[in-house]
């Protein structure tokens, strides 16, 4: 959950003790209808964040405080249990408490993107545009279910830092202006936050996921330049650049902003829905391309970045039955690797339990030295020792040398198992696959061997 939110003009309540079952360590912060605390599930012993509602809720609304409030709560409380992505926080139970319903969250240590947005703390482009990416396809999830996020902003975008405080990855948080298209309970209109909203949803109008890129390109857009795409000293003003003012190209307010990048977040940025991207595929396709086609200054040259590690996953037939969620986890539990040409990646009689996966590049197969065949892309070598039922059959009966530049993505019997049972699931299906297509060459060879040869 967000540890910077805005301070609410209320004065502070004293910290409770529990809150239901939840033991409360502290005050994250306070939104405009809601008290966030840290807290303690001591069943499971996790921390967890909760979202507490105040009755009291907005005071500019139309409506009565605690029915403007409670329809927030209400829009998220509908989710509980069902976002299940890396990038997205958990919504892990709704408590409709009669004084305060509460949303019980996953805790999310670390920073929003706010942070970033100062011109003293800008995060590197590359880093920016992988962020980006993410963020893109899990709202691409979340569309895929139905909703519309509608306040798409830093403050709601956590970034999850590391031991030593580095930025590690991104989560979407804050569901309480959603538009779910798969309800029919009246759900609140005229959300969002300005700085960062599309004409179309100032005039209050219908919404698709084309709302959502634009807000989210004008995130990045002051991520990149340290600054909104509009700033305006009043809301009349801000709304009249909105309409009518091009925003500035980002080429120059940073060095190594490149015309394509620059492109990228202007296209998401267009006054008109059809001018900009037509879905978030295509906004996640660009903003990718950025980094594989190096267009952006890369912190690590030969480093496979998450983006270009997910769409390589993509084209590969062997994860062709796994699902966003599950590809995420391939990405990051999978050890991806650059081999060099020559590079012996297996040696016959070596003993083994790693099997790859060649997502670029090709591989050649000798045994007792002579050529036995060419494996590229999407093919797999080694997976016959990974399935090996004892030690004694671990054995590579073969010499695979790397004939042309090549990445892998390499799984042991023990990081397999740290997946889910899901993503194991599909494993299981994609070495199926495997071992019927290598039964029916070898029946081939036995039946036809001219044919082979």
């Amino acid at each position: 959950m967000p540890q910077d939110l805005e301070l609410s003009i209320e004065p502070k309540l004293d910290l409770p003790a529990y809150i239901g079952k939840y033991k409360i360590l502290r005050r994250l912060g306070e939104g405009a209808t809601s008290d966030v605390f840290l807290a303690r599930d001591e069943f499971r012993g996790v921390d967890v964040a909760i979202k507490r509602m105040r009755a009291w809720g907005v005071a500019d609304s139309d409506e009565a405080p605690s029915e403007h409030s409670n329809r927030f709560y209400a829009a998220e409380a509908a989710l509980a249990g069902r976002l299940q992505h890396p990038n997205v926080v958990q919504i892990l139970d709704a408590v409709p408490d009669e004084n305060a319903p509460y949303l019980v969250m996953e805790f999310v240590p670390g920073l929003t993107l706010k942070h970033f947005c100062r011109s003293d703390r800008l995060l590197p482009l590359d880093q920016i545009v992988e962020l980006g990416f993410k963020c893109a396809m899990a709202l691409s999830y979340v569309f895929r279910l139905g909703l519309i996020h509608r306040d798409v902003k830093p403050a709601n975008l956590l970034a999850v830092l590391d031991s030593q405080g580095q930025v590690t990855d991104v989560k979407v948080s804050d569901f309480g202006s959603a538009l779910n298209l798969r309800s029919d309970a009246t759900q609140v209109h005229r959300v969002g936050s300005l700085a960062y909203m599309p004409p179309e949803q100032i005039e209050g109008g219908d919404v698709d996921c084309r709302a959502d890129i634009y807000a989210l390109g004008a995130v990045l857009y002051h991520l990149v330049a340290g600054r909104a795409p509009f700033d305006a000293p009043s809301q009349m003003a801000l709304m009249h650049q909105i309409y009518h003012q091009a925003p500035a190209s980002l080429v120059g307010q940073r060095g190594g902003v490149t015309a394509e990048l620059d492109a990228v977040i202007m296209k998401a940025l267009a006054k008109h829905p059809s001018e900009r991207y037509a879905d978030w595929e295509s906004f996640g396709r660009g903003l990718s391309e950025l980094v594989a086609k190096q267009l952006v200054p890369l912190a690590r040259l030969y480093e496979v970045k998450d983006s270009e590690r997910f769409n390589i996953l993509r084209e590969l037939e062997f994860f062709a039955g796994f699902g966003d969620v599950e590809l995420w986890e391939v990405v990051h539990r999978a050890r991806w690797r650059r081999f060099p040409v020559d590079h012996a990646l297996f040696k016959r009689g070596q003993e083994g339990n790693t099997f790859h996966i060649i997502a670029q590049g090709a591989v050649e197969v000798f045994r007792d030295g002579n050529w036995v065949a060419t494996l590229g892309k999407g093919t797999s070598v080694g997976e016959m020792a990974y399935l090996a039922p004892n030690p004694s059959l671990r054995q590579h009966s073969a010499d695979v040398k790397v004939s042309e530049l090549c990445i892998t993505i390499s799984f042991t019997p023990e990081s397999i198992g740290q997946l889910s049972p899901e993503c194991q699931h599909r494993f299981d299906r994609g070495f199926i696959q495997v071992l019927v297509r290598r039964l029916h060459a070898a029946h081939e060879a036995l039946a036809h061997p001219r044919r082979i040869m």
